[in-house]
């Protein structure tokens, strides 16, 4: 099987699902915006072939390096990133080269809100209301209809990036006059606990992994507010976040791919579908599941696309918890005294890459254990901040 890898490089440990395809006798074809000689040496050897474009964006440098891949090795049977970047580039291309998954035909319904809401409905499942506002009239009839406070966000967007909460007159007038021209949806705001489904669909549409996670604070705050947050995976997915997630996943068609859902579950224990990422959840979650579970998940993902096998058994011995800290922030405990305290639980522990530090801090920790207490105490330990003076 010919599986072209776009941007294999990043995130840094995304290298690991090359390594893996070439593992389970895949040929490797990666397409990057780096010399060949800058990639992981882990990488340039699970690669078979290797093309290099001087920007990933530009499609016409892309349909040029697939053209030279067919030339080499003959038919492109796969074609990802699992990165939500690339997901509109990768459909573009599966469609042109008729290659196999998501593709242009498809795509509208997994980037575009909007549409994501609609499809939620029609498979009987209840998410916030909401639409896109083009205008100030039409923005002001949604709010009286379902009240203060509402979020706005890009209706193609990833992340809490760009994401406005609107609580009153004088937000809702700042949001008029910052809003970037493309398309935003405005929902009402949801309260409740965020939560994750996330996971592994095989060849036929069926669930062969799947995990949650919890957040310590809401993911937008930490964005917009620069805060410190942990979140864990606990080791029982609750019976209705796996039920939902399944619907979630039956009304999108999921096949042999990675995905990560958000759903909100609000005080009165109703379960509110937010959206869907065709891809794994990010920073070292994955990595996560492998602390989870003792398992190697990059090699499972690998065998369902080549071979539409998972074989691993999935007992969840362990929770396993990432805590963040910032750089500047007067903490504590200092990083020396954060591993000689909690060492016996931390499986790792580094710097986050830049790109990733918004969202996920300077610094991370993985903890694991098979109880649950010990981490949500060490997280906190190790977040905790001097008292002013």
């Amino acid at each position: 099987m010919n599986v072209v890898f776009l941007s294999p490089h990043f995130p840094p440990n995304w290298f690991r699902f090359a390594v893996a395809l070439r593992g389970v006798g895949a040929t490797v074809l990666g397409i990057a915006d780096l010399n060949y000689e800058q990639l992981n040496p882990e990488l340039r050897d699970a690669l078979d072939d290797y093309y290099r474009v001087d920007d990933l964006g530009d499609y016409e440098q892309l349909t040029r390096a697939l053209g030279y891949f067919i030339h080499r090795h003959g038919r492109i049977d796969r074609i990802d990133s699992l990165n939500e970047h690339w997901l509109e580039t990768e459909a573009a291309l599966r469609t042109d080269f008729n290659i196999p998954g998501i593709n242009s035909a498809t795509i509208g319904a997994i980037k575009r809100k909007s549409v994501m809401k609609q499809r939620f409905i029609d498979a009987g499942l209840a998410p916030g209301r909401g639409r896109i506002c083009p205008d100030e009239a039409d923005l002001r009839q949604f709010i009286a209809e379902v009240g203060l406070p509402v979020v706005a966000k890009p209706d193609v967007g990833v992340g809490a990036a760009r994401t406005y909460k609107i609580e009153n007159e004088a937000e809702l007038e700042a949001y008029l006059a910052d809003q970037p021209s493309t398309d935003y949806i405005v929902e009402e705001f949801v309260r409740g606990e965020l939560l994750t489904y996330d996971g592994l669909a095989g060849r036929d549409g069926e669930i062969v992994f799947d995990s949650s996670f919890q957040y310590s604070r809401g993911v937008m705050e930490v964005v917009n507010a620069q805060l410190d947050i942990y979140y864990w995976m606990p080791r029982a997915i609750p019976a209705d976040v796996q039920e939902v997630g399944r619907a979630m996943a039956r009304a999108f068609d999921l096949r042999e791919r990675p995905f990560h859902f958000e759903i909100f579950r609000t005080p009165s224990g109703a379960l509110v579908p937010l959206e869907v990422n065709m891809r794994p959840p990010g920073g070292w979650t994955v990595d996560m599941w492998n602390y989870s579970n003792d398992f190697d998940f990059y090699h499972e993902w690998a065998s369902i696309l080549v071979d539409g096998v998972f074989d691993a058994e999935i007992a969840r011995p362990y929770n396993v918890l990432y805590a963040s800290r910032r750089d500047g922030r007067p903490y504590v405990m200092t990083h020396d005294e954060v591993l000689a305290d909690l060492g016996d639980l931390i499986v790792h522990e580094s710097r986050m890459e830049r790109v990733l530090a918004s969202a996920m801090g300077d610094h991370g920790y993985v903890l694991r254990n098979p109880e649950l207490e010990p981490l949500i105490d060490a997280a906190r330990r190790l977040q905790a901040l001097q008292a002013a003076e």
